[in-house]
């Protein structure tokens, strides 16, 4: 199991390109948290999930 923002969801063995396509995230507009290591944008097809990885997927707001 790997927790994405909180819930523990079956996902291991897939990228984080694939998750982000599975939660409808356009990946221009969000930054992604792997075990508390930002990864890079160039890396996000070939990162693959493991059982016991923890992922933040922010969002950018605007505001003012």
């Amino acid at each position: 199991m790997v927790k994405i923002n909180g819930e523990l969801l079956d996902k291991n063995g897939k990228t984080v390109s694939e998750i982000l396509a599975e939660m409808e995230i356009n990946s221009q507009h969000v930054a992604v948290e792997l075990n508390e290591e930002i990864v890079s944008k160039a890396k996000y097809d070939e990162t693959i999930l493991k059982d016991g990885d923890v992922v933040e997927v922010v969002r950018f707001v605007g505001g003012g």
